[in-house]
C-alpha cells in the first residue's frame, strides 16, 4: 500500500526570496495534516533562469549548429535545484522530515530534445524509497535526465509538467498549482481591467487558454487530461478556492458559452511567396522546422495561381532566425522569397459552449472590425476562435471581446 500523496508545484515569483521560502514551507506544513505525504516542485527563483539564459547566451557562438544547448540545459537546470535545496532546509528548520531532488534523481527520464525535452517515463521506485522516512520530497521541476545520461529541460513553463506527470505516476490525490495569482481569469488582468476569476474550467477550455497565454503550461494539461487528474490552480499566498480543473461533462450545461479571452504575445510570422504548388511542398518545409523543436502555429496557404503559391506561418520570435536559418540552408527559401512580420498578438475567444452554436466567428469580427483593428490571419478549433493581430491593439481587443461575450 502506498501512502496517500498531494503533489503541490510553487513558481517562481513564490519562492523569489528567504521569506517567500519561508512563508512556502510554512503552508507545506500545514498541508500535511490533509494528507500522508507531499511531493513538492519548485521553480528556479523569481527571475533567475532568465538571468542565466543571459548569462549562457553571452557564451553562444552564432553558428547555429553550435549552440551548445546541452551546456544550455545543465546551466539552467542549476536554479531549480537551488530552490529545492533551500525548500528542503527550510523546511529542516521548522521541523519537517524533507530532502531535495534533482529531476534526474527523481527517475525523470526524457528524450535527447534540448530546451524543449519531453518525458518518456518516471521511475516511481526512487521517489517511494525516499517517501518511507520522509514527509516531504522536493523536486527540482523543468528538467529529466536522457538515455545518453544529460540533464535535459523541458522548456518555458516545464515545472508545471514535472508536477502533473509526478501526480500521474504516483497516482497522487490531486495536483496543486500555486503561483502568483488566484487562479485562471476569463481575460489577462493587465490587459482587461473587469476580468473574472474562472472557479471551474475544463480540462479543453484549459489546454485551448493555456496554449494561448494562460497561467498554465499546455503539456501539463495535456497529462492532467488524459490520466484525469484532479487538478486546483491557487495563489501561493492567499486564501481562496482558485480555479478547479474538471472534465467538461462534469460542468453545468448552462453556462456561458464563452469561457475566457486569453491573448498572447511576441507570434512572428513568416511568408514564403511564390513556391511550387505541388505534393509534398508543405513536408518539405515543415519537417526540417520539426525536426530542429520549432512549433509552429498558425498555417495560411493562397489559392494557387499558375501552379505557384504563397504559405504564411506563425512561430514564436525566439524561433524566428533559427526558422530563417534552417529554411534558407535547406533551400527552401531565399532572402528574394522570405519575409519576416514581428510585433504580432493573438487574441482569442475560448469556450466549449461555441462549438454547436453558430454566429461567434462574426460576432468576433464585427468587435474588431469596430475597434478598427486589422486581422493577419484567423485559425479555429472546435471550442477556440484565434485571431493574429498587431500586439499594440491587444489590449484593446481583449476589452472589447470581454466586453461582447463575458457575462
Amino acid at each position: 500500500m502506498h501512502p496517500s500523496i498531494i503533489v503541490q508545484k510553487y513558481g517562481g515569483s513564490s519562492l523569489s526570496n528567504e521569506k517567500k521560502i519561508s512563508d512556502v514551507a510554512k503552508k507545506i506544513k500545514k498541508s500535511l495534516k490533509s494528507t500522508d505525504k507531499l511531493i513538492v516542485i519548485v521553480s528556479a527563483m523569481g527571475d533567475s533562469t532568465d538571468e542565466l539564459i543571459s548569462l549562457g547566451k553571452s557564451f553562444l557562438s552564432d553558428d547555429p549548429e553550435d549552440n551548445n544547448m546541452r551546456e544550455l540545459d545543465q546551466l539552467l537546470s542549476t536554479g531549480e535545484i537551488v530552490s529545492a535545496s533551500l525548500m528542503s532546509m527550510a523546511l529542516k528548520k521548522i521541523n519537517v522530515k524533507s530532502m531535495s531532488l534533482s529531476g534526474s534523481q527523481a527517475g525523470i527520464n526524457t528524450n535527447a530534445i534540448h530546451g524543449s525535452a519531453r518525458i518518456s517515463s518516471i521511475n516511481t521506485d526512487l521517489i517511494y524509497k525516499y517517501l518511507q522516512d520522509k514527509d516531504v520530497v522536493i523536486v527540482a521541476g523543468f528538467q529529466g535526465i536522457s538515455e545518453q545520461g544529460d540533464v535535459t529541460t523541458l522548456g518555458r513553463g516545464g515545472s508545471d509538467t514535472s508536477a502533473v506527470a509526478l501526480a500521474a505516476a504516483l497516482n497522487a490525490e490531486q495536483c496543486e498549482i500555486y503561483t502568483d495569482v488566484q487562479g485562471i481569469y476569463s481575460a489577462d488582468p493587465r490587459l482587461v481591467k473587469n476580468s473574472k476569476l474562472i472557479k471551474n474550467i475544463s480540462y479543453e477550455e484549459m489546454l485551448e487558454m493555456a496554449s494561448l497565454g494562460a497561467k498554465m503550461h499546455p503539456r501539463s494539461i495535456e497529462i492532467a487530461a488524459i490520466n484525469s487528474i484532479k487538478m486546483k490552480i491557487k495563489h501561493a499566498a492567499k486564501e481562496g478556492d482558485g480555479t478547479t480543473l474538471m472534465k467538461d461533462n462534469d460542468l453545468m450545461e448552462i453556462r456561458n458559452a464563452v469561457t475566457g479571452i486569453p491573448t498572447s504575445t511576441g507570434v512572428s510570422k513568416i511568408t514564403l511567396n511564390n513556391i511550387s504548388d505541388k505534393p509534398g511542398i508543405a513536408a518539405s518545409i515543415f519537417s526540417p522546422l520539426s525536426a530542429k523543436g520549432i512549433s509552429v502555429d498558425v498555417i495560411v496557404q493562397t489559392a494557387s495561381s499558375d501552379r505557384k503559391t504563397n504559405l504564411s506561418f506563425t512561430v514564436d520570435d525566439k524561433d524566428v532566425n533559427l526558422c530563417l536559418n534552417e529554411l534558407k540552408e535547406k533551400n527552401i527559401a531565399s532572402n528574394k522569397n522570405i519575409k519576416t512580420e514581428k510585433g504580432l498578438g493573438k487574441v482569442s475567444i475560448v469556450g466549449t459552449g461555441i462549438q454547436n452554436q453558430p454566429g461567434y466567428a462574426a460576432r468576433m469580427f464585427q468587435i474588431l472590425a469596430k475597434k478598427n483593428i486589422n486581422i493577419e490571419m484567423i485559425t479555429t478549433s472546435e471550442i477556440r476562435i484565434t485571431c493574429i493581430i498587431k500586439e499594440e491593439n491587444l489590449s484593446k481587443a481583449a476589452s472589447a471581446l470581454h466586453d461582447e461575450f463575458i457575462v
